[in-house]
């Protein structure tokens, strides 16, 4: 189970790395912990709360660059309503699931993902949700974002989390890379049933992902009025106010 300390998420077994996993530097693993020892102090006031995780296996490197590209972006949009405390969670390997502490600015955030490579291994959704709520149960967390493009996992256990996040208040952002039927399929149920939105992004247009971004961290920091306000300019914001007003109809 994680914790503000970055310790690991649930219970993970002993693994070997696949012969094509990109490796760890030595001590990265020793410094990413450090580094959320650090971060987790923080006075968030009224700033909205925004688990911010990622698929950290292999094939997702191109996208976890942008996204640490991007990132400040987030907090940018929140300033305006509020505030932002961001959680880095990501997975990788066969069985590492990570969990940051509270985030109140960019350059923290940055630093910690910079130090941090992506490794091959299977998706890890189940938990990710879990530690979401759990750590809804410590502090009040508005929405959740999940960045990526594959689902490997029974997908009745990833709705009844879903479900679990929704009955809570817990909005959940689910941005998909590419056009698996599996994982868009599994999305959209995890954005139904936490009162949420799913949509696609291309890497290769890195303002489709920004804008999504910017939606959800609107949404995190000062709810749907911020969200409403910030669709004006932005058909990303939008979208995902549609299909989140689309739910509740």
């Amino acid at each position: 189970m994680a914790n503000e300390d970055g310790k690991a998420v649930g219970k993970a077994k002993e693994t070997r790395p696949s012969e094509g996993a990109v490796r760890s530097k030595p001590g990265e693993i020793d410094r990413f912990l450090g580094a959320a020892k650090q971060l987790a102090p923080l006075a968030t006031g009224q700033a909205g709360r925004l688990v911010f995780a990622l698929d950290a296996t292999i094939s997702r490197q191109p996208t976890w660059d942008l996204a640490c590209s991007l990132q400040g972006r987030m907090f940018e949009v929140a300033d305006r309503t509020g505030g932002l405390a961001v959680q880095l969670v990501y997975f990788r390997g066969l069985a590492e699931c990570r969990a940051s502490g509270w985030i109140g600015e960019p350059r923290r955030l940055t630093g910690l993902m910079n130090g941090i490579a992506c490794q091959g291994g299977q998706t890890q959704i189940g938990r990710v949700l879990t530690h979401i709520r759990d750590e809804e149960r410590r502090v009040p967390i508005r929405a959740f974002v999940y960045v990526g493009d594959a689902m490997e996992e029974e997908v009745d256990r990833l709705c009844a989390l879903a479900g679990e996040l929704g009955l809570r208040g817990v909005r959940g952002f689910v941005f998909q890379e590419g056009f698996d039927p599996a994982a868009s399929a599994a999305f959209a149920e995890i954005a139904r049933l936490t009162g949420g939105a799913h949509a696609r992004f291309d890497a290769n247009a890195p303002n489709s992902l920004l804008e999504l971004l910017r939606g959800a961290a609107a949404y995190a920091s000062g709810g749907r009025e911020a969200l409403l306000r910030l669709a004006g300019n932005s058909p990303a914001a939008q979208g995902l106010l549609t299909a989140m007003e689309g739910r509740r109809s």
